[in-house]
C-alpha cells in the first residue's frame, strides 16, 4: 500500500536535506568563484558533512534504499555515496577537489531526486515513512549557524 499525500513528510523532510546540500554546493561554487581560501571552504564543508551529510547518507543507506531493492539505481546512488566519501575525507584542500565535490553532489542529488525519491514515493507504506521521520535527526535550521559565510564577501585570494 502506498502513501497517501498526507503521510509524505518525512520524505518533504529529505528533499528539504537535499535542498540544504545543493545550498553547499552553491556556496562552494561561489567561494571558488570568489577565490576565498580553500580552507576556509574545506572547513565549511567539514562542518555540514558531520552535521547534514553523514547523518543523511546513513539514512538513505539503513532505510531508504531498502524500499527501493537491490537495483542498478541503488547500487549506483551507493556508488556516488562512496565517491563523495573519498571527495570529503580527502586531505587535499585542492580546487579541484571542491569543484569535483560540489559536482558530482549536485548532481547525485538530481538523480535521487528524478529517479530514486519518484519510485519511493510510489512504493513506501505509511509505516515505514513514520519510521523514516523518525530516524531523521538533523536540525536544518542549524545551516545558518555557520559564522564564516565567505560566500556573501567579497572577492580575495586564495
Amino acid at each position: 500500500m502506498a502513501a497517501d499525500i498526507n503521510t509524505i513528510t518525512s520524505i518533504d523532510q529529505l528533499q528539504l536535506e537535499h535542498e540544504l546540500a545543493l545550498t553547499l554546493c552553491f556556496r562552494i561554487r561561489k567561494g571558488l568563484l570568489k577565490k576565498v581560501h580553500t580552507q576556509r571552504i574545506r572547513n565549511y564543508v567539514d562542518w555540514f558533512r558531520a552535521q547534514f551529510l553523514d547523518p543523511h547518507f546513513e539514512l538513505e543507506k539503513q532505510h531508504i534504499f531498502p524500499i527501493l531493492g537491490n537495483n542498478a539505481r541503488v547500487k549506483r546512488a551507493l556508488a556516488n555515496h562512496r565517491r563523495i566519501d573519498r571527495l570529503l575525507t580527502c586531505s587535499c584542500e585542492d580546487i579541484k577537489v571542491l569543484s569535483l565535490l560540489e559536482e558530482e553532489l549536485a548532481t547525485l542529488i538530481r538523480f535521487e531526486e528524478r529517479t530514486l525519491y519518484h519510485k519511493l514515493r510510489q512504493t513506501v507504506t505509511p509505516e515505514k515513512l513514520q519510521e523514516i521521520k523518525r530516524r531523521s535527526e538533523i536540525q536544518l535550521d542549524s545551516n545558518d549557524l555557520w559564522e564564516d559565510q565567505f560566500w556573501k564577501e567579497e572577492s580575495s585570494e586564495y
